[in-house]
């Protein structure tokens, strides 16, 4: 592949690369094209082929000079990635040799005022990755008080939820909230913050960015999916960037990490075998240079683990937390 500078390096880039194991020969998939960082840097690698997966088309159209200058070793699918199984099958591959993903918004995303994602820039309140379904706009216009309440609360871990709930509520009597300046001056009137701390709109917006595109869903089925397509001693890389995230990565490697074995009281019930054997203990967390250079990386964290030979678990049941749905249904 010629060579060309790449536009935008990904945060824990370098050691997810390192874990990922790249080999010539193998098929790997990169769940969050985004820029194409990862995609680049697998595909530096000789005889490696990369599958490329976005629901942003904006991200895949701009991904197209790479697909030119790969020469073939890059296709790349506008999708969501817990279809990455689908999307494998669809190309012809059984089976692949890793699978790398950056979970959340990409800083393409958040620097795009039109995109509604960010409150530091106005800009009419979409916050869709892709593009289709309800807007952020639609949601705070048609939700209960309760749900909105429960947005919040789950997804963005505010402790003043109810109250922010309260303030749209009586907002949106009086005009239509339309824009990220809009939503962000209401909350700032409930949730004080201190010289410092995070922007007072800051959860809420997260909130309702996890709750338009169903992001945690999203992330429950794309690990299941990652674990079908991986072929023994195949690596899944995953970083993502706030507690919620991280918490679901956690706890699949670690479920799927276990030693099976049966009680000795009831010999007859036995715990799957392990699918995946743990390559980080802890997670792998940016150094300062990192977050001197880019403040977003400051809470990344990495896992990564190494598919065995054990079948695939089954797929639990998705958590009961409001759905995007219910709540424009009931609305």
């Amino acid at each position: 592949m010629s060579p060309a500078p790449p536009r935008h390096v990904p945060v824990l880039g370098r050691q997810a690369i390192e874990l990922l194991n790249p080999r010539d020969g193998g098929i790997y998939i990169d769940a969050t094209f985004g820029a194409g960082g990862y995609s680049r840097a697998i595909l530096d690698v000789a005889g490696t082929r990369v599958v490329g997966i976005d629901r942003d088309r904006s991200a895949i159209l701009g991904g197209f000079d790479l697909v030119d200058r790969s020469r073939g070793k890059l296709t790349l699918v506008e999708d969501r990635f817990s279809n990455l199984a689908e999307i494998c099958a669809a190309q012809g591959f059984a089976a692949v040799d890793g699978v790398v993903m950056d979970v959340g918004v990409s800083s393409m995303q958040l620097d795009e005022a039109e995109r509604g994602f960010s409150f530091r820039l106005g800009g009419p309140l979409d916050m869709r990755m892709g593009n289709d379904g309800p807007t952020a706009a639609d949601v705070i216009a048609k939700a209960s008080e309760t749900d909105l309440a429960n947005i919040i609360y789950i997804f963005g871990e505010e402790r003043h939820s109810r109250a922010v709930a309260r303030a749209i509520v009586a907002a949106r009597k009086e005009a239509p909230i339309a824009t990220t300046r809009a939503l962000a001056d209401i909350v700032a009137k409930v949730v004080r913050s201190k010289p410092g701390e995070i922007h007072p709109a800051t959860r809420t917006f997260q909130a309702l960015r996890i709750f338009v595109n169903a992001e945690l869903d999203e992330l429950h089925l794309a690990l299941a999916a990652a674990e079908r397509v991986l072929k023994p001693g195949g690596r899944l890389v995953v970083v993502s960037f706030h507690s919620l995230e991280d918490r679901i990565v956690k706890n699949f490697m670690a479920e799927r990490g276990k030693a099976g074995g049966g009680s000795r009281h009831l010999p007859e019930i036995a715990l799957a075998p392990p699918s995946f054997a743990i390559l980080t203990k802890r997670p792998v967390a940016p150094d300062d240079a990192e977050i001197s250079a880019n403040p977003r990386a400051r809470s990344a964290k990495l896992r990564a683990a190494e598919r065995t030979e054990a079948p695939a678990h089954a797929a639990a049941s998705l958590p009961a937390w409001p759905t995007l749905h219910d709540v424009m249904r009931g609305g």
